[in-house]
């Protein structure tokens, strides 16, 4: 599976050391007031000046995602809605989270051979998680099932396989978002690397996949 065209016109971010210099070119200058206000106050209030000026470079670098909860609510049921390129994860009934997606390049219609870059349609479970995916992280889908192998054997053609709910790579990454511009991928279905992270952590082997048109 790979990217099915080349992003025109879309530029890599500033690298994480450039990044790093602004936030702490930033956190100088915050600095540098602070204790110039420090010198016109009373002692206690020197106090609370130095503690602030000592807090803000940890809330200027923290990444956003740390002062989330880690307990992660765990999912039992995945639904994908093709159509609306939306995915939910579901508990006890409730939606817990959801996702805009890309699908594969041949978007409409169920898959029913191997190399039709088509996303499969029905019920499935996640069989396998691969935390070291060439898409970053990958949570593998139990593609084909039996009326995908029975329908393939009428047509006399491979089901294929390896179809995954994945993110983007490394490589890739720093697309995010706008990866879902067009539906690329040989047939899988694809988040961000962010999302795939989290995704990863919320949904087990066994879990349930419903696929819909």
């Amino acid at each position: 599976m790979i990217l099915a065209e080349e992003y025109g016109g879309l530029r890599e971010p500033h690298s994480d050391k450039t990044v790093y210099q602004a936030l702490s070119s930033n956190t100088g200058t915050v600095l540098s007031k602070a204790m110039l206000l420090v010198q016109t106050v009373s002692p206690k209030m020197k106090v609370v000046f130095r503690v602030v000026t000592l807090l803000i470079p940890f809330f200027l670098l923290t990444p956003s995602g740390a002062a989330q909860s880690s307990e992660a609510k765990r999912t039992d049921r995945i639904v994908v809605m093709k159509s609306k390129r939306i995915m939910t994860l579901e508990s006890d009934g409730q939606v817990v989270k959801t996702y805009k997606v890309a699908l594969g390049s041949q978007p409409i219609g169920a898959k029913d051979r191997q190399g039709d870059h088509k996303t499969p349609e029905g019920e499935y479970v996640v069989d396998a998680k691969n935390a070291n995916s060439q898409f970053f992280m990958a949570l593998h889908l139990s593609y084909p099932n039996a009326t995908d192998r029975v329908r393939a054997r009428k047509l006399g053609v491979s089901p294929g396989g390896d179809v995954e709910i994945h993110g983007l790579g490394k490589k890739y990454g720093w697309i995010g978002a706008r990866h879902r511009l067009s539906d690329w991928t040989d047939g899988c279905i694809a988040v961000t690397n962010e999302e795939i992270e989290e995704i990863f952590g919320m949904v087990a082997v066994g879990t349930r996949v419903e696929i819909q048109p």
